[in-house]
């Protein structure tokens, strides 16, 4: 059995519902046949993810009649706007996001600034459906979180230009007390709850960071 197998399994017996999806394309197919249209959400919203921007379901969401899409992001939204939102997006039907990392023991690791995103996979939206590429599947915990200080977290704060953090330049962790500090709640889930309440698309691609 491979990382991928041994990873899937666990999180099967942990709760959650597992797709493996070859590629992009086929994680989008997935997701509109085997989840969407069986869950038939109202309203969905959303939490920051290259992996999810990485494919073409948010635009498509746009142009469906019948489902409410909460943006969260946008230059068209006020800073209070789009807190305003993330709250709202708690309470929506389907959430849709990535994480920072998975164990082959089937856990979820992540770490937010906010914590809009973890406390939407957590608590709240009745679905949450998570996009993960292979390149996030690590051994343990440890993994999980030198992973993130070293790559995600890193990445993700020079990305975010308007932000000044010491990683930014150096590249990797540096345990700040930056005021724009990116990692400021780390939640580990362990399993899903209730059982299929979120499903997981793995894809088999290095997709985000």
């Amino acid at each position: 059995m491979n990382n991928t197998d041994e990873t899937i399994k666990a999180l099967r017996s942990n709760g959650f519902h597992v797709w493996f999806a070859k590629n992009k394309a086929e994680a989008e197919k997935i997701f509109w046949e085997e989840i969407f249209y069986v869950a038939n959400p109202k309203v969905v919203s959303w939490g920051d993810s290259l992996t999810l921007h990485s494919l073409k379901i948010l635009s498509k969401f746009k142009e469906l009649e019948g489902v409410k899409l909460i943006e969260t992001f946008g230059e068209d939204l006020t800073w209070r706007e789009q807190i305003y939102n993330r709250k709202k997006a708690l309470s929506c039907d389907m959430f849709l996001t990535g994480t920072n990392a998975v164990t082959i023991k089937g856990q979820l690791v992540n770490v937010d600034m906010i914590g809009n995103r973890v406390a939407g996979i957590a608590f709240g939206p009745r679905n949450v459906i998570i996009f993960v590429g292979v390149n996030k599947v690590v051994e343990n915990l440890d993994e999980a979180m030198d992973r993130i200080k070293s790559i995600a977290a890193p990445m993700n704060a020079i990305r975010h230009t308007d932000l000044k953090t010491p990683c930014q330049v150096t590249r990797k962790c540096m345990d700040c007390s930056s005021p724009q500090r990116l990692c400021n709640t780390w939640t580990i889930t362990e399993k899903s709850y209730p059982v299929g309440r979120i499903k997981i698309i793995l894809i088999n691609e290095a997709l985000g960071y």
